[in-house]
């Protein structure tokens, strides 16, 4: 390496990953809080329009056909290119990708706050997805590379889950405040300063590292990987606008599971593979990624079904709806901060089954909903302690997929990680959307209460599906010495 992960780390070279620092050194804590402080903004970047897209519709002349435009070009570029970015890291510089996709962020945030028609917006919404899915694997590799595995990586990844998750509920409360108290231009602008910040101080405190011999790019693989993403992101989101018997929703998935499997077939006989079949091959990994997958699809798809339920069965307003899912964001928080100690007593995967669980019970509970606001208190309780467990499947899940790996594959293992977060986080919201429509019979608030239960009901057995393959598939790992 150009730069050893290890001095990354503030430890000499060869100094064995026993003798690293247990405790936060000054540079360290700079460089943690530099990266929660990017990972917390693209949460937040992530959620911040949610509120705002009929204010920015009626501004820019959005036609209502268009306005998921606005949503659909971020997730395609976020979901579609992290896997590609995440190996560039690790090839030509996790740094130097890091920043350069905190420039691009920069730029495209206030292009899109500068926007005058919706094509403007467009573009200035595909950069923001360009560059999330260069700085998030970048980001999360400088933190697995800079703090070794042990109490300080579950520490740092511990405090990511929670401030990743904290910014979801943070960016949808702060869109709907800025838009209200100044305009939806500053969803965009508030980007900028944060971005301007950690390109200055960044540079100072985070070393660069890559390796000296660097392996040609996998091309074919690189091309067929992204296509195929794009092509599986883009069906999702048709399915949850036009139904999943929609032609071109399916036609759109098979062409990204085609492209998939040309992908596997390119790995299998390139030299340089960009997904080296053996990392895939790592139950760590596979089966870390599977749990992932389906903690980000259920928790986050689950905010569907309980907004109709706040709004058109109880009759809140939607700043009432939204307020109160500040709750779940409190219990995920919670949960991270939890995570690190207990994966310290227990190991990650008795965490993974035990968030699993956790969050499969209270995710049940929600099926007990009646039709009053009398049953807001379940709500609640159910919705923290849900997302206590959800978020220590996730701490869980980024510490097992990113564990045993070479410092030269943690922005692939980031990379993949990042894929299953953002894939999760499409496919949710359109597989809950189709089941409450499928489950609904007839119309008024009792209908859509049913339907939305059964939508739950799916819910939680996706989370118990999550629990078994967990406890079946992953090797156990003893809790680490305290």
């Amino acid at each position: 390496m150009s730069v050893t992960d290890t001095e990354a780390a503030g430890t000499a070279p060869g100094t064995a990953v026993d003798a690293a620092p247990a405790v936060l050194t000054p540079r360290l804590r700079l460089v943690l809080v530099l990266l929660l402080a990017t990972q917390f903004m693209l949460a937040v970047d992530f959620a911040i329009l949610n509120v705002a897209l009929p204010v920015i519709g009626e501004d820019l002349g959005f036609p209502l056909s268009h306005l998921q435009w606005i949503g659909t070009s971020f997730a395609l570029c976020a979901a579609g290119f992290t896997l590609l970015f995440g190996r560039v890291a690790d090839l030509f510089g996790r740094r130097r990708l890091f920043l350069g996709g905190l420039a691009v962020l920069g730029a495209a945030s206030l292009l899109g706050g500068l926007a005058r028609n919706p094509e403007m917006l467009i573009v200035a919404r595909v950069f923001q997805g360009l560059a999330t899915a260069a700085v998030t694997p970048a980001a999360l590799s400088l933190m697995t590379t800079s703090f070794p595995e042990g109490p300080l990586r579950r520490k740092a990844l511990g405090l990511n889950g929670a401030l990743m998750s904290g910014g979801f509920t943070t960016g949808a409360v702060l869109g709907g405040v800025l838009t209200d108290l100044l305009s939806w231009r500053w969803s965009f602008f508030i980007n900028v300063p944060v971005a301007f910040v950690v390109l200055f101080v960044a540079p100072t405190v985070i070393k660069e590292s890559r390796p000296d011999d660097r392996p040609k790019l996998d091309l074919p693989g690189a091309v067929s990987v992204t296509l195929g993403l794009l092509a599986v992101v883009f069906g999702l989101t048709q399915a949850g606008e036009k139904g999943w018997g929609s032609a071109q929703a399916l036609l759109s998935l098979a062409v990204g599971v085609v492209l998939l499997v040309v992908f596997y077939a390119v790995e299998r006989k390139v030299a340089a593979p960009l997904v080296p079949l053996s990392v895939l091959g790592k139950r760590s990994v596979a089966w870390g990624n599977v749990a992932g997958l389906i903690a980000f699809l259920t928790e986050c798809s689950l905010v569907f079904p309980l907004t109709l339920y706040l709004q058109d069965v109880l009759g809140f307003s939607a700043l009432a709806a939204g307020l109160s899912f500040g709750i779940l964001g409190l219990g995920t928080v919670t949960g991270g901060v939890t995570a690190p100690k207990l994966i310290g007593r227990t190991g990650s995967k008795r965490t993974l089954i035990v968030g699993g669980v956790l969050q499969t019970v209270f995710t049940a509970a929600l099926v007990g909903l009646g039709d009053d606001r009398s049953w807001m208190g379940l709500m609640l309780v159910a919705s923290f302690l849900g997302g206590v467990g959800n978020m220590l499947v996730i701490v869980g899940f980024m510490v097992t997929a990113t564990t045993g790996l070479p410092d030269h594959e943690q922005g692939l293992a980031t990379g993949l990680a990042t894929m299953t977060q953002q894939v999760g986080i499409t496919m949710g919201t359109p597989v809950m959307s189709a089941v409450v429509t499928a489950a609904m019979a007839g119309t008024g608030a009792s209908a859509v209460l049913g339907g939305l239960k059964v939508a739950i009901a799916v819910n939680a057995a996706i989370v118990l599906l999550g629990v078994i393959t967990s406890a079946v598939f992953l090797r156990g790992d003893r809790a680490p010495a305290r």
